[in-house]
């Protein structure tokens, strides 16, 4: 601040740093630690209440980013989910809840991930959605919808309740990014550990690109054959980008 300059605003109070009575070091610019300082010093609510948004878009910023990492990680060591149950009507394989849901959950916990499910009314019929939440507080979650499995000889409660399990098994896969294989095709998960995803900071760099470009996410995702950024192999990540760059020359 210029020398003999009159503090007239909270702003330029704020920014001083030599403020009589702050009790945060001039070298803490973390967001809550601004927010503190402006109440210990009283003032305006106005600019208090832009401190609270700085703060609170810090660590929504922090817990989104946390949240990405910890799926990350999760997809590194999660283990095959094998289909263990055979649908005789249809002569097909298919994967339990215990295989899926049950397996997983241990999985996702060791890196601060939570699932959980919610049944929202709707008229479009059964509806399911699986909330995906990290310790930090970001979540996601995908919605799905479907009628009354009226196979087979079910009775109304059996024809909701299959339909309830299917939904709630296809939006975890979807959540997760986690998809069963039948027995013949375990390879003890050697193939995805070769591959592997490509990093936070490609996930990042990959995000920045879509906004700069203006693309359409949805469209890009389909492109590359994934439901999200974090399912992006190594392999695939310079054709990402490529694409995406052939954009911006545009």
């Amino acid at each position: 601040m210029p020398e003999g300059k009159l503090v007239t605003t909270d702003e330029e109070k704020f920014n001083d740093r030599a403020v009589v009575g702050s009790v945060v070091p001039a070298q803490d610019d973390s967001a809550n630690s601004m927010l503190m300082m402006a109440i210990r010093n009283k003032y305006e609510p106005a600019f208090i209440r832009e401190m609270m948004d700085l703060r609170d878009r810090e660590q929504a910023h922090t817990a989104k980013q946390a949240f990405v990492q910890a799926k990350a990680n999760f997809k590194k060591k999660a283990p095959v989910v094998i289909r263990d149950m055979e649908n005789k009507q249809y002569g097909s394989k298919y994967a339990s809840e215990t295989a899926l849901i049950n397996t997983m959950t241990p999985f996702l916990a060791a890196e601060g991930l939570d699932i959980s499910f919610e049944f929202p009314e709707t008229d479009k019929g059964i509806s399911v959605t699986c909330i995906l939440t990290h310790e930090l507080g970001h979540s996601e979650r995908v919605t799905l919808f479907g009628p009354a499995d009226s196979s087979g000889s079910k009775n109304p409660l059996q024809q909701v309740k299959s339909t309830v399990t299917y939904l709630r098994k296809a939006t975890f896969e979807a959540i997760t990014g986690i998809a069963s294989s039948n027995p013949t095709d375990d390879d003890d998960g050697n193939a995805a550990a070769d591959v592997g995803y490509i990093s936070v900071d490609q996930q990042t760099e990959i995000e920045e690109l879509i906004k700069e470009t203006k693309s359409n996410k949805a469209k890009f995702l389909e492109f590359m054959g994934v439901s999200a950024i974090d399912e992006i192999t190594q392999p695939k990540y310079g054709k990402a980008v490529a694409a995406l760059k052939a954009k911006v020359k545009q």
